[in-house]
């Protein structure tokens, strides 16, 4: 499982980095085709500082990547890091699904034992 195999820090950079929509719509962005910084700041209503911000956290959470083209960096998906952000949240998609199932279990064993206690 991803789950175990990851670290409490880097299960928190990843959650941490998805919690932002600029992030996320980042991450989309890059996924398509690769944006330099500047690029990116353009789309924006913040500072190109603020952006860089943004690329930071998600280059720490290896979501992206950033390699230097002349004077650009340019931000590319880091399919790696994005495969196992996917296979994480599928794990605990799966663990909240199966507790979904016992929960409804018990609701319908409780309903079977009220029904067989009523004369």
């Amino acid at each position: 499982m991803v789950v175990d195999q990851l670290s409490e820090d880097t299960v928190d950079r990843l959650f941490q980095a998805l919690s932002d929509a600029t992030r996320r719509d980042i991450v989309r962005r890059v996924s398509s085709e690769p944006f330099s910084v500047s690029g990116l700041a353009a789309l924006y209503a913040m500072s190109f500082a603020a952006v860089q911000k943004h690329v930071a956290v998600l280059e720490r959470a290896s979501l992206v990547t950033k390699e230097k083209r002349g004077r650009e960096q340019m931000v590319n998906a880091n399919r790696d890091g994005l495969q196992r952000a996917r296979q994480l949240l599928d794990e605990y998609e799966a663990i909240w699904r199966q507790r979904a199932v016992r929960i409804a279990d018990i609701l319908a064993e409780d309903n079977e034992q009220l029904g067989d206690a009523l004369p």
